[in-house]
């Protein structure tokens, strides 16, 4: 782990593919066959393919990310903060 710090930033994110567009664009050196997927983000949290060599991931302006999935998205990327020791998740 590098110790670093990459910041997301998801305004304007309006949907899905926005958000692992967002994602993509900003935390550097993924593989691009990173499966653009909750269930690929917390592979690649774990260390799995997509791991991104961060020791914190920031998401600005997360409150775009409220509505995706009917509401749920957020509160899955949550969950997965919660759940993933190797990696700190902060939204703002």
């Amino acid at each position: 782990m590098t110790g670093r710090t990459v910041t997301v930033n998801c305004a304007g994110v309006r949907d899905e593919a926005g958000f692992w567009a967002a994602y993509m664009r900003d935390v550097p050196d993924l593989h691009p066959g990173f499966g653009r997927n909750l269930a690929a983000f917390r592979d690649a949290l774990w260390g799995g393919p997509g791991w991104p060599d961060v020791e914190e991931i920031r998401f600005t302006n997360s409150d775009s990310l409220g509505s995706l999935r009917g509401g749920t998205f957020m509160p899955c990327l949550e969950e997965i903060a919660r759940e993933v020791g190797s990696v700190r998740l902060v939204f703002s």
